[in-house]
């Protein structure tokens, strides 16, 4: 053990020295390139004192402690740029911006046209739009035609007291027949371009025609019945199937535009859902679905343009609500409080948007984006509840009528009109 620690103290006695001769700080001779080493230590060795007072104080004090040259110590060359492997990526686009304007929605009315006489009454329809581009009025027991091409003025029909006064019209798709419902049960059917009365559908009710609906030639009549009627123009008998689901009148009609299915809104607060291929004359209260939320008349109803089985209803007092149906699952998707009475709906044919007509108290329009349901604009003018409202055949301009005995139209969903030369282009008078 003696001797063990003996050897151990004595070898590093020789090891400390041999101090000049360690090169333990060189990790691998054969890394050392002696030929450059040795011709920096002796033709380098004349320009460290050159070199020398151009370094740093630290240098100066490293290559003296050492005794070697300074060269040593700086770079001979800079260092080779690096290639480029990969060619540099180009710089990015642009944020890109939507190029579409945004929109300016007019607040006001565009024209005015006076509608005296004016039924006051929610159940009613006595508005319409033709495609022919001609408005379609009844004010009491008239119809008129409003020619929105060129503001003329036309009366189509006046009927007697004892069938008056005229409660719904409604344009068949070729924008020349309209339908006439009446307060005595009877439908008129008349060719507006001739003026002239080509039928009467009669036996299809027991009260008023409050409610009229085209599909191709197929005329769907609604009444204070609670009844509603399909009438085949083309054969004599022209009552081909009968709907029965309400229990009150019947205050709105909508095919939807496939033509497969048949919204109807009640006073009895129900909307019901009908597929033409479950009905039948020995099962007439078939219907696909039949919604109850509602706490309100419906009259409001209007089918999506761009997505089908897609439903927009509207509730009268006591429920002032838009719902959203999926009549093909039955689903409700969405509810809405709009704070007062739902008159009318009317989808936007270009963007996904919904107009809706109120009573009291704004008497307002409101202007809805879908499906978010953010109200977009309020468009205000009427003086009393917006009971009637109807689209131009470009989906451009919205016609309305309210218990106020007006008639305005808003451009809601395009630019404003051009200013019309014509004297009173802003106030014209139906009657």
């Amino acid at each position: 053990m003696a001797g063990a620690v003996h050897w151990r103290y004595r070898f590093r006695e020789i090891d400390s020295s041999k101090k000049d001769n360690l090169d333990r700080f060189i990790p691998n001779r054969s890394a050392i390139n002696f030929g450059y080493a040795h011709n920096m230590l002796t033709e380098g060795a004349k320009k460290g004192k050159e070199n020398l007072a151009e370094m740093s104080t630290y240098q100066k004090l490293l290559a003296q402690a050492c005794d070697i040259p300074t060269r040593i110590l700086a770079f001979k060359n800079k260092p080779p740029t690096p290639k480029e492997i990969w060619p540099p990526l180009p710089p990015p686009p642009p944020q890109c911006r939507s190029s579409k304007p945004k929109r300016h929605i007019p607040k006001t009315w565009e024209r005015k046209l006076d509608a005296p006489y004016m039924v006051d009454d929610f159940c009613l329809n006595l508005l319409d739009w033709g495609s022919s581009n001609v408005i379609s009025i009844a004010l009491e027991n008239s119809v008129y035609l409003w020619n929105a091409s060129n503001s003329s003025t036309s009366e189509l029909v006046t009927v007697d007291d004892e069938y008056g006064p005229v409660t719904s019209v409604s344009w068949a798709s070729d924008g020349r027949h309209i339908a006439v419902g009446l307060n005595n049960s009877i439908v008129q059917i008349w060719d507006a371009t001739a003026t002239k009365q080509l039928r009467t559908l009669r036996g299809g009710h027991r009260g008023r025609v409050g409610s009229l609906a085209w599909n191709s030639h197929i005329l769907t009549t609604g009444g204070m019945d609670g009844k509603i009627v399909d009438n085949d123009l083309r054969v004599r008998s022209h009552i081909v199937q009968t709907y029965m689901g309400h229990d009150q009148e019947v205050c709105g009609l909508k095919w939807s535009p496939s033509g497969r299915q048949l919204a109807s809104g009640g006073n009895d607060n129900v909307v019901h859902i009908w597929d033409r291929s479950l009905v039948s004359l020995n099962s007439p209260t078939r219907c696909l679905h039949r919604f109850e939320e509602h706490r309100g008349a419906v009259k409001a109803l209007a089918w999506s343009p761009f997505q089908s089985n897609l439903l927009a209803s509207g509730g009268g007092v006591g429920d002032n609500c838009i719902k959203m149906w999926n009549t093909r699952t039955g689903v409700r998707l969405n509810s809405v409080d709009t704070g007062s009475q739902v008159c009318t709906l009317l989808w936007n044919k270009n963007e996904r948007e919904l107009l809706s007509s109120h009573g009291f108290t704004e008497n307002q329009l409101t202007l809805w984006k879908y499906p978010s349901m953010v109200k977009m604009a309020e468009l205000n003018g009427h003086t009393s509840r917006v009971l009637h409202m109807t689209q131009s055949p470009d989906g451009c301009m919205v016609a309305t009528a309210a218990a106020d005995e007006t008639m305005r139209l808003w451009n809601v969903f395009e630019t404003p009109l051009k200013t019309s030369d014509e004297p009173f282009a802003k106030f014209n008078r139906i009657r």
